[in-house]
């Protein structure tokens, strides 16, 4: 992955006139089509607005109609600054630290801050291969108390192939109900083995025509010849580390789009696009 350092971000957006137009290519690489013409047309900004008018009709286009930047009178520079701040670490960054450097309220620092995080997700990912499967508890009033049944605590189903990427889901809870047809949906049974621990509910796979193969974690048992679920395990120290260490805590309606911030990262960790615009392109894929 190319390193992306804020000289680079302040040489390529110096202002809200160059985001406003890495948009616009961006979201229309062949030209604007214009609606009334019915046909690719030239098209020239319009001053002093976020749009771009069509040199035949004069039909107005809105590149950030659609995209997390519509009905937001925050500068588009400040938007791009955001996600920049929100890529170049491991662990994120809260909306306090996003309100002291961008300058705005708190409330818009977190609207942007839930914004960005909106876009990013991998839905429809399979997985295949080596997958390991494991299940850990996240948030709850009692910091310290670990493991099944930890007091307020959110479960969270994740999957992961391994030297490849991770799906992680809050989930009601850790039943073979809830597990297996989370599995089915993103792991296909040919040719992959399942890797998992002790849990009961991980028993259906072996009927589910998968290869399962499991580490007993209560009798201290974290590898098993290739059978270990270390990749996950590493992936959920992180999470935690960050909920702890940044976010503080994490209210339970609001983390999945947490995991999905840390899955999307992992995932796009050996991008060849620096991080900051593998964030940026995820505009295209979302309407709020």
């Amino acid at each position: 992955m190319q390193n992306y350092t804020i000289r680079d971000f302040d040489k390529e957006f110096p202002n809200d006139t160059s985001c406003l137009e890495w948009l616009r290519n961006y979201l229309y690489p062949d030209g604007i089509w214009c609606k009334e013409c019915r046909t690719i047309t030239k098209h020239h900004r319009v001053t002093k607005r976020r749009s771009y008018s069509c040199d035949r009709c004069g039909h107005h286009v809105h590149p950030t109609a659609g995209t997390i930047y519509d009905h937001s009178s925050t500068p588009l520079k400040l938007w791009f600054y955001a996600i920049y701040l929100m890529s170049s670490t491991r662990c994120g960054i809260s909306a306090k630290q996003l309100q002291r450097e961008l300058g705005v309220t708190y409330k818009t620092a977190w609207r942007i801050f839930k914004q960005v995080r909106s876009m990013l997700t991998d839905d429809g990912m399979m997985l295949s291969g080596q997958v390991e499967v494991d299940e850990t508890y996240i948030g709850g009033r009692r910091p310290g108390k670990r493991g099944r049944g930890a007091e307020g605590k959110t479960p969270v189903i994740g999957l992961a192939q391994r030297k490849g990427k991770i799906v992680a889901r809050a989930a009601a809870d850790v039943s073979s109900a809830t597990i297996l047809p989370m599995i089915q949906q993103h792991v296909r049974p040919e040719q992959t083995t399942v890797f998992t621990d002790e849990l009961k509910s991980y028993d259906p796979l072996a009927r589910a025509r998968y290869t399962h193969e499991r580490v007993n974690h209560s009798r201290k048992e974290y590898v098993k010849g290739s059978a270990h679920t270390n990749t996950l395990e590493g992936f959920w120290s992180l999470v935690k580390q960050g909920v702890r260490g940044i976010y503080r805590a994490v209210d339970h309606k609001y983390l999945q789009s947490y995991l999905n911030e840390y899955s999307f990262r992992h995932n796009h960790r050996n991008d060849f696009e620096p991080m900051f615009k593998t964030f940026l392109g995820q505009v295209g894929h979302v309407v709020c």
